[in-house]
């Protein structure tokens, strides 16, 4: 089992909203993202997604695609995030990581590593969980059974556009939680309408009984805060990469947690 259903339902007994960041591994620097982890929780950082640098991430905006290509310029592929995994859980054990990514870097890495080697990598590294963006539900059951059987969770994105059929699809494999995009096209993009994805949530609750959070816009403490009363958890990317790309390194992760705790104080007030 990994740490994140624990988390979640601890959360929820204390009547709190999980507050997940994202960032991009190895972004701004190669070498900073262990340490970059432990501030984001020591800060108040929940669940951790942490981005597999990819040159074709058709989901993401501009934002988290030069992050993106920055960090793969500097030598940063899946191999090394698993690495960095493995940094943070030298210190920190208990906050769940998710790896958030999409299928070719994965299915290169059991090319290259052999059949199952990402699976027991990620497992042995420390990783909780792996959302990746264009693996569909209906495809993901074998996958989705072997992650369960290294205790990692399989999450998932719904979006605006979603239909019924596809929630139910998702209840079928998913694990740990799910994430609702709330915005129509890439991160980053968009305002957020705070009263649509209240309106959206309930349906999904209808058809999917894991927790939801809510990313895709959530830029500020008073976003996260409108979003954290309607929903499970709520997940902030794109503002923190925009926050951290032209920091020296020794500031990347005093921004972060300054950011984020002002984040945490806002969703417990």
């Amino acid at each position: 089992m990994s740490r994140i259903a624990p988390t979640l339902d601890r959360l929820k007994a204390d009547g709190r909203t999980a507050l997940i960041p994202y960032v991009t591994a190895g972004f701004p620097q190669a070498d900073v993202t262990p340490e970059l982890m432990l501030a984001m929780a020591e800060a108040g950082a929940d669940i951790i997604e942490l981005g597999v640098p990819f040159s074709d991430p058709s989901a993401d905006g501009p934002v988290i695609q030069q992050a993106g290509e920055r960090a793969l310029a500097l030598g940063v592929g899946l191999a090394q995030v698993l690495g960095m995994v493995r940094d943070f859980r030298r210190t920190n054990n208990a906050t769940p990581v998710v790896l958030m990514g999409y299928a070719n870097p994965v299915e290169r890495y059991d090319i290259k590593h052999g059949a199952g080697a990402f699976i027991r990598d990620a497992a042995a590294a420390g990783v909780d969980g792996v959302l990746i963006v264009d693996y569909p539900p209906e495809e993901c059951e074998d996958f989705s059974a072997k992650l369960r059987a290294a205790g990692l969770d399989l999450i998932f994105l719904l979006a605006p556009t979603s239909t019924e059929r596809r929630m139910q699809q998702i209840q079928k494999v998913a694990s740990g939680y799910v994430y609702y995009v709330s915005l129509k096209g890439v991160t980053g993009a968009g305002n957020l309408d705070v009263d649509a994805v209240a309106a959206m949530l309930p349906r999904i609750r209808q058809h999917v009984s894991l927790p939801l959070g809510v990313g895709f816009g959530i830029r500020d403490a008073a976003t996260a805060q409108a979003i954290g009363a309607v929903a499970d958890a709520v997940v902030i990317g794109s503002r923190i990469i925009q926050l951290l790309g032209d920091q020296p390194r020794e500031r990347v992760a005093p921004v972060a947690a300054e950011f984020l705790r002002n984040i945490r104080t806002a969703l417990d007030s």
